[in-house]
């Protein structure tokens, strides 16, 4: 099984570029994209609800137009799907969605920001506990595979300048060591697991066009639980595929 996860930040803006006709032609199994900026999928195109024969499930926030929300695409129906992390304070701005298949349960999350102020901040740490306490929970019952933008680059080896961005939302110190708990709470970053080479990463700033020099910062990932690492043949980021600020990354799983 190959999964995709991408932020395409706006999904109608990468159809008119054409990239949702190469996420179908590209043939995943499983699509992921985040902040979607779409608020109610039935008011979209039919082609979005549909694209190439995929079925799709929406989670989308329920007070603000045109921002955040969350979309899986699947080939393979999943036995069910929920939205949210129950919490209200959390899922109002359509952040998560968890689908389950027969032998482990997708999560597609978009990951609040916390360079607006210290109450997003605080909000984004909150957001991540909440995170974890569910994924431990439900980690119980099935194994899991969690992927999205995490808004955060885990270590030095993960941004193109980790000095000059120490104080800054997304490279903190908290920030930080909330994925080292995430992982010593037994969550695989699958891509680190193959890969330890530097300039790996999957979001460069447009305002400077640091995507031409390659200045970035991997804060994308997949997660996989320990008892699913087994199945990860391959993870891998698709840097060249143009149309956001992100760009794609990927496993593939044997199942």
């Amino acid at each position: 099984m190959k999964i995709l996860s991408w932020n395409v930040n706006g999904i109608r803006a990468i159809a008119k570029k054409g990239m949702l006709d190469w996420l179908v032609k590209d043939g995943a199994d499983v699509i992921c994209l985040q902040e979607t900026k779409v608020f109610d999928p039935q008011e979209l195109d039919p082609s979005f609800m549909s694209p190439g024969g995929y079925a799709s499930f929406w989670n989308s926030a329920q007070e603000k137009k045109g921002y955040s929300g969350v979309v899986i695409y699947t080939k393979q129906q999943p036995r069910k799907v929920e939205r949210g992390l129950g919490a209200k304070e959390f899922d109002t701005e359509g952040r998560t969605i968890v689908a389950y298949f027969d032998t482990f349960a997708l999560l597609n999350v978009y990951f609040p920001n916390g360079k607006q102020n210290g109450d997003r901040l605080k909000h984004k740490m909150d957001f991540y506990d909440a995170f974890l306490s569910f994924c431990d929970r439900l980690q119980k019952k099935i194994p899991l595979v969690m992927c999205g933008d995490y808004n955060t680059a885990h270590k030095e080896l993960d941004l193109a300048r980790p000095r000059e961005n120490q104080d800054v939302s997304g490279f903190l110190p908290a920030e930080r060591a909330w994925i080292d708990k995430y992982e010593n709470h037994g969550y695989v970053d699958t891509l680190r697991m193959l890969r330890t080479e530097g300039n790996l990463y999957t979001w460069w700033d447009l305002k400077t066009g640091a995507r031409a020099r390659n200045v970035g910062w991997r804060i994308d990932y997949f997660f996989v639980s320990k008892d699913i690492v087994t199945n990860v043949k391959d993870a891998f980021i698709l840097k060249d595929v143009m149309g956001s600020d992100h760009c794609p990354i990927g496993i593939e799983l044997a199942l």
